[in-house]
């Protein structure tokens, strides 16, 4: 299975760093999609510790999850979704439209205020 998480669905969990890697448990592949723009996505797959077989590059959603279909043989292709993207254009595409909290209820993660990554420190020396 190759599965691709939305930025915000993956925003969604309070411990999306830990969502990631148990899901890499039982995919082949395992990505990050957005249409936040690739900025915004490194600094939060960087902060979190998140290595993604694939992300967004310069097109949007749709056009990734063609994309990755083309480069990634699966037996089946899942998007874990907090309803950004509509669900018509991705079940045509061939993937599965998952919205997140089915996908967290069946893997066991919570859905709620992110805890503070992993070194992120809370700077207190602003004006």
């Amino acid at each position: 299975m190759t599965l691709a998480f939305e930025l915000s669905a993956l925003q969604s969990l309070t411990e999306p760093g830990t969502a990631f890697a148990d899901a890499r448990r039982f995919t082949e592949f395992t990505g990050v999609v957005t249409e936040a723009g690739p900025d915004r996505l490194a600094r939060f797959t960087r902060r979190r510790r998140i290595r993604p077989d694939f992300t967004t590059r310069k097109e949007g959603i749709l056009e990734t999850l063609e994309r990755v279909m083309a480069e990634y043989e699966a037996d089946r292709y899942v998007l874990v979704t907090d309803g950004e993207t509509d669900r018509e254009p991705v079940e045509a595409a061939g993937w599965e439209y998952l919205p997140v909290e089915e996908a967290a209820a069946a893997a066991d993660w919570t859905v709620g205020a992110q805890r503070k990554p992993d070194g992120d420190v809370e700077r207190t020396d602003w004006p």
